[in-house]
């Protein structure tokens, strides 16, 4: 049941997307049960074979040239086999899948492949769902057959409106309601999104405070450190060579080049950063002994009499057998 109501469904949404893209062979239809677009749209029929050859010349112009036509006249199979390639080509499907061009796979799958190829029809943008398109609704109620019942509107004896209006008008109403709903649960949705972004933003107070805190000196950070140091000395000589010393009665500072307080720093951290290594090493091969230990304690590895023991339970039979042994001796 629940593939049923998703096949209606489905091709309740492909009639209404052939219906805004302005297909030609549906507009004179006024279908309303899902089981008739099923059979307009999935099952084999000249008006199905149109149907489909209209939505790929509109996706592709090329498809209906005359030329094209004439052959395909020649060779009935020719035009099935062409949009096969159409439909490889987009992706859609293979060109050897003639019989989904046909219309003798599933329903599902016929839809699916129609709803796809009606969102690459340039200028095919309407919504998922079923819309009415109000342009036609006036059209069909300015019709030449509908004008004696639009001049009755002002006598309370009207008759009523034709079935088939009657369901357009319905339509649109369903469809403002729905749309009235569809705004109202996402408002909905936006308040209850904002009020949990508050509720962790109060949450989260680290991201309020100003207070940083502060960086792990290493030895990469403090060679930069005292690299960019003495990148500023160099400029502030360099400025003050060319631009400040007309100004300064005092000779230039100088600095020193010697570089063995950053070096015995380098070779200090080096070695603590050695040390704390070997301290993991050394962390590990305990651990590694420790895990090879309690294998050996619980593990059988030894054979004796057909079957593996574990270490402890094989030096305590040798204990066993050294003390009876003893004991044999002694008397």
């Amino acid at each position: 049941m629940a593939g049923v109501s998703k096949e209606k469904q489905l091709v309740r949404h492909v009639y209404a997307a052939l219906q805004a893209a302005s297909c030609p062979f549906v507009e004179d239809l006024y279908l309303q049960e899902a089981d008739t677009m099923l059979q307009l749209l999935c099952v084999p029929s000249q008006h199905r074979t149109d149907i489909l050859a209209w939505i790929c010349s509109s996706i592709n112009p090329n498809f209906a040239n005359s030329k094209a036509m004439s052959v395909r006249a020649k060779d009935p199979d020719m035009l099935t086999k062409e949009m096969a390639v159409l439909g490889q080509e987009l992706m859609l499907c293979k060109a050897s899948d003639l019989g989904l061009i046909r219309g003798n796979v599933s329903p599902y799958r016929q839809l699916q492949f129609l709803e796809q190829l009606l969102t690459l029809i340039p200028g095919c943008n309407k919504p998922a769902g079923r819309r009415i398109d109000e342009e036609i609704l006036l059209n069909e109620l300015f019709a030449a057959e509908n004008v004696p019942q639009l001049t009755q509107m002002l006598n309370p004896t009207l008759d009523p409106w034709p079935a088939h209006i009657k369901a357009l008008l319905k339509g649109t109403k369903s469809s403002h309601k729905q749309s009235r709903e569809e705004a109202a649960d996402v408002a909905a949705l936006l308040q209850a999104t904002q009020s949990a972004l508050e509720k962790l933003q109060s949450e989260c107070e680290f991201l309020n405070s100003e207070a940083q805190s502060p960086g792990v000196c290493s030895p990469s950070s403090l060679r930069v450190v005292a690299g960019d140091l003495h990148q500023l000395m160099a400029t502030f000589s360099h400025v003050y060579e060319t631009d400040l010393r007309a100004y300064c009665s005092r000779d230039p500072p100088s600095f020193s080049t010697e570089t063995d307080v950053f070096q015995r720093v380098r070779l200090l951290l080096l070695a603590c950063n050695t040390e704390l290594d070997m301290l993991n090493a050394l962390s590990d091969t305990s651990a590694s002994m420790n895990e090879d230990v309690n294998q050996l304690q619980t593990q059988p590895h030894y054979w004796s009499r057909g079957e593996k023991h574990t270490l402890p339970d094989q030096l305590e039979e040798v204990s066993r057998r050294s003390r009876r042994l003893l004991s044999m001796l002694h008397t």
